[in-house]
């Protein structure tokens, strides 16, 4: 056999032996979704309600404990009422681009790092509270692709409010879970005021946790992808 056959040979040889380029790109993203998946998840808990007097800040957190109890993620409580986010008076839609006021920036970063949320909120007239729906608004890519929870309250347990805020959430292209925590105003607060859970809520509160810390290691998947 010449030189240039037994080149040609082993460049053969080589070629049928070679990991193609697209596993090799297929083993580096399956080594980041596994490192990915070693990372705890983040959850928000969200108080809703920013009036003076609310009640919303002692379910709040209520439910941070019972979290943490609960485990499989990381919680952090944020609390509208230390935004101050005022009405949406951004100029662009935040659909198409970011804002840019300091206060937007702020918010926006703070939801940027989570991976799912808890929505704590009383019902008002059959819906969310305003400041709710304006913290919503504010952003949109911060939102996607996240998993979201809910412990409404009210006369009514708050189911209206929390159905109308599955509605609002599928608009920013958000996962609700199906378990949700009803706290009645006669039923668990102390002349309306007074925070005072009852036990049988803490089985539906467990359900609405696992739920979420599954659905939001899913919807990690699906970000890392995109």
């Amino acid at each position: 056999m010449t030189s240039e056959d037994d080149y040609a040979s082993r460049r053969d040889s080589q070629a049928s032996t070679a990991t193609p380029a697209s596993s090799i790109l297929g083993k580096a993203r399956e080594m980041h979704m596994h490192e990915w998946r070693l990372e705890m998840l983040t959850i928000g808990i969200v108080i809703g309600s920013t009036r003076p007097g609310r009640v919303g800040r002692g379910v709040g957190e209520w439910v941070y404990k019972k979290a943490l109890d609960h485990g499989g993620a990381e919680f952090r409580l944020v609390d509208l009422k230390d935004f101050a986010l005022p009405i949406l008076d951004e100029t662009t839609v935040p659909m198409m681009a970011a804002g840019t006021k300091p206060h937007t920036v702020r918010w926006a970063e703070q939801i940027a790092g989570f991976d799912g949320f808890v929505f704590v909120t009383p019902e008002y007239n059959r819906g969310i509270p305003a400041s709710l729906k304006n913290a919503i608004d504010y952003l949109y890519a911060e939102w996607n692709n996240k998993a979201a929870g809910f412990v409404g309250y009210g006369a009514d347990g708050g189911v209206r409010s929390v159905e109308h805020m599955r509605g609002v959430l599928s608009m920013v292209r958000m996962a609700t879970v199906g378990p949700q925590v009803a706290l009645t105003l006669a039923d668990d607060f102390q002349e309306h005021t007074g925070f005072a859970p009852r036990a049988k809520h803490e089985p539906m509160m467990s359900a609405m946790l696992t739920d979420l810390v599954s659905w939001g290691e899913a919807l990690r998947d699906v970000r890392a992808s995109a």
